[in-house]
């Protein structure tokens, strides 16, 4: 790190001007890198996304959408009896539009449960091809359109579906760039406080550079791999609370230095070698966090980690060049005015730190119950999708779902399962699984576009949406009846989706767990130079994340939270995918806060303090900055809240929760007050393992318990 610094110190205009360049060539593939990002959530090799293929193949629809329900109401005093013909028409016009739309309705199935009990409303289940980017939208307005153009006089057409729920009341959110600029603003404001000086604004210059680098890695492998839209948000707003956090560790350490009577230069190069080198561990805990969901046999999952690990890569190669370049070259001038100095601990966070060490057992066992509180919550978490409820609470969609509900339309319409059979045996495949408990109609459309290839798709409605692990039970028992039956060539759906996701992803979660754990405990030890600290920091870690899942049940699947934030009803269920990401960020955002205190708390140790004195100074020093650094990434998350769709809103408050929960709870007491209840077992480290990680090894010196705990 002191040879980095040099390099740096000696090469700084080069390495400013260089990294002005990449700057401008961020900024000017940004747009396309977005372009080139796709919507894809298949799951190779899964029977549901296999039968989704097959019908993609030869109908060009549906699949792997779940219908827009298109809705036809008659005026006031008129009835569906009678206008049969006229609304028949209105939906077979869609089979005329220019995007490739299947439509299931009354008059092609011959089935009344198309109709609302009031028969004033009729509707049809209308597939479409799934988004091929993130800028298509659901061709809503076309269905509407097209639907209007064609109904009866005076009858109200609309359109609802999970998709077009999502969008609620078509105001949509903020995008990436008014999300980014709102985490930015936020994270200004904390900056400002912790600096009082014009250094301020100098990790937001490092988090900008390190954003549009990330975007500008990111162009290749967009040509080598599909790479999900999702990953835009995240190097958006991860990217810019990572890149801040790891800046500011490092400007403040330079800060200390330069008070306690250092040169810029030595400052600089101090700097390096004691917050350059945590930085540097912390990137690659985040990287090890996020390269670890490439084991998941999910294309989306894999291109989330892969993209996702370019960000603490880009932001720690950023911090370690840029940062020193322009600290060495007109820090001291911008450390201006110079209101805050860093020569002492933070008072406030010694006098803390000496309260936890001091009440070191009722701190550890406080936590420990409040982390299993949550964990007693964590324990009914339900893995799926939102429901219907929790999608919008207005707009077009949201109202046309309420005359069908009122109208005795069951929701599961919304989900229904889709079968493609053979056509000379789709009658009897009806017959068949329509018989599943929880099915409520099982129709065969008949007609134009209904069969292609001898190959017929049977529509099976379920009783209720089929949205999370406790319900979608029906779909499990009617795959395997399929299974059974002559004629089916395979079963798809939003609930098929869903299980198929649970068997990939969840069967090879403890895989990818062993190894993340595996690869940070080695990383670990080789930082903290103990066998202890990187074990404790890594169980801890996972403990704490449970705590966050069960915040996240409370708050979304059980709504305490959701209606009173955001006004969405309870979700009762988690998006299947959400826990995957939020583990896979967490676990090494949330070591980053670990890596920077223990190495604190270390290197006081190495200095002479005993294990007590060393935890209240490591905590005096870091206190103030890990929760600043926390405060900004919540802030970054917060943005990231503002923006469309309800899963969105749930994978950032996740992140919210489990960055406060972890900076607050976890790293101010249960850190402190473990390391202090294990006293030197804490920097035992075997010279064997030493020489192999080709570390010093770890010096054991004499414990005085309480010195300077009491002062």
């Amino acid at each position: 790190m002191r040879r980095l610094a040099e390099l740096v110190l000696r090469h700084r205009l080069v390495i400013v001007i260089g990294w002005a360049v990449i700057l401008l060539a961020g900024g000017a593939v940004a747009g396309t890198v977005s372009n080139r990002m796709t919507v894809n959530f298949s799951l190779p090799g899964q029977p549901g996304d296999t039968a989704a293929n097959k019908i993609i193949a030869e109908f060009h629809n549906g699949g792997n959408t779940s219908p827009l329900l298109a809705t036809v109401t008659l005026p006031a005093g008129q009835t569906i009896t009678g206008h049969e013909a006229q609304v028949a028409k209105a939906f077979a016009s869609l089979g005329s539009a220019d995007v490739p739309l299947r439509v299931v309705d009354e008059a092609n199935t011959g089935d009344k449960a198309f109709r609302t009990s009031d028969d004033r409303t009729a509707y049809a289940m209308v597939f479409y091809p799934f988004p091929q980017s993130f800028a298509d939208q659901v061709p809503t307005k076309l269905v509407r359109s097209t639907v209007g153009a064609a109904a009866p006089p005076g009858a109200t057409v609309g359109v609802t579906g999970m998709d077009a729920l999502a969008v609620g009341d078509d105001s949509g959110g903020n995008g990436v760039l008014t999300e980014t600029l709102l985490g930015a603003l936020g994270a200004l404001i904390v900056l400002l406080f912790v600096f009082a000086s014009m250094l301020a604004f100098l990790p937001l210059v490092v988090a900008a550079v390190s954003i549009l680098t990330t975007f500008l890695l990111l162009l290749p492998l967009t040509y080598l791999t599909d790479v999900s839209f999702i990953v835009q948000f995240l190097v958006a707003l991860v990217g810019l609370g990572v890149a801040i956090d790891y800046s500011l560790l490092f400007v403040t350490r330079w800060r200390e230095e330069r008070d306690h009577g250092k040169d810029n230069h030595d400052a600089v190069v101090a700097a390096m070698e004691t917050a350059g080198h945590a930085v540097l561990f912390s990137g690659l805990t985040v990287a090890i966090g996020l390269l670890a969901l490439v084991v998941l046999p999910v294309p989306f999952m894999r291109s989330i980690g892969m993209g996702g690990a370019l960000i603490p890569l880009a932001s720690v190669l950023v911090t370690l060049t840029l940062t020193p370049a322009i600290l060495g070259s007109i820090g001291p001038r911008v450390d201006w005015p110079k209101i805050r100095h860093e020569n002492k601990p933070s008072r406030g966070w010694t006098a803390w730190a000496r309260l936890v060490v001091r009440r070191r057992w009722i701190a550890a066992v406080a936590a420990l119950a409040v982390i299993g509180v949550l964990f007693v919550s964590f324990l009914g978490i339900k893995i799926g999708a939102a429901d219907s409820s929790s999608l919008a609470k207005n707009g077009a969609a949201f109202d046309t779902l309420q005359v069908l509900k009122s109208g005795g339309v069951t929701t599961g319409s919304l989900t229904p399962i889709e079968v493609l059979t053979e056509t000379s045996k789709a009658q009897a495949v009806a017959q068949t699984l329509g018989g599943v408990d929880g099915i409520t109609h099982a129709v065969v459309p008949s007609g134009p576009g209904s069969s292609v290839d001898g190959q017929t798709v049977v529509v099976l409605i379920p009783s209720a949406e089929t949205v999370n692990s406790s319900s979608v039970q029906v779909v499990r028992d009617v795959t395997a009846l399929a299974d059974k039956t002559d004629g089916v060539l395979g079963v798809t759906g939003l609930g098929n989706a869903q299980v198929d996701f649970l068997h990939a992803v969840y069967g090879n979660f403890p895989l990818m767990l062993l190894l993340i754990a595996f690869l940070t405990y080695v990383l670990l030890v080789r930082a903290f130079r103990s066998l202890l600290l990187p074990l404790k920091a890594v169980i801890l870690n996972l403990v704490s994340l449970t705590a966050v899942y069960g915040l996240m049940v409370l708050f979304w699947q059980q709504g305490y939270g959701s209606q009173a934030v955001f006004g969405i009803q309870e979700t009762g269920a988690v998006t299947f995918w959400i826990p995957l990401m939020v583990f896979a960020f967490l676990f090494g955002l949330s070591m980053d806060y670990e890596v920077f205190i223990l190495s604190r708390i270390r290197e006081e140790y190495d200095a002479g303090a005993s294990t007590d004195e060393a935890v209240v100074l490591g905590i005096g020093r870091t206190g103030r900055l890990v929760t600043s650094a926390a405060l900004i990434l919540f802030l970054a998350f917060a943005a990231l809240a503002s923006g469309p769709g309800t899963d969105i809103k749930v994978l950032a408050t996740g992140l919210g929760f489990g960055i406060l929960l972890d900076a607050t709870l976890v790293r101010s007491v249960l850190v402190p007050s473990l390391v202090s209840l294990f006293g030197s077992w804490n920097w035992k480290l075997p010279d064997s393992v030493a020489r192999i990680l080709r570390v010093p090894p770890s010096v054991v010196h004499a414990e005085q318990p309480e010195v300077a705990v009491g002062d």
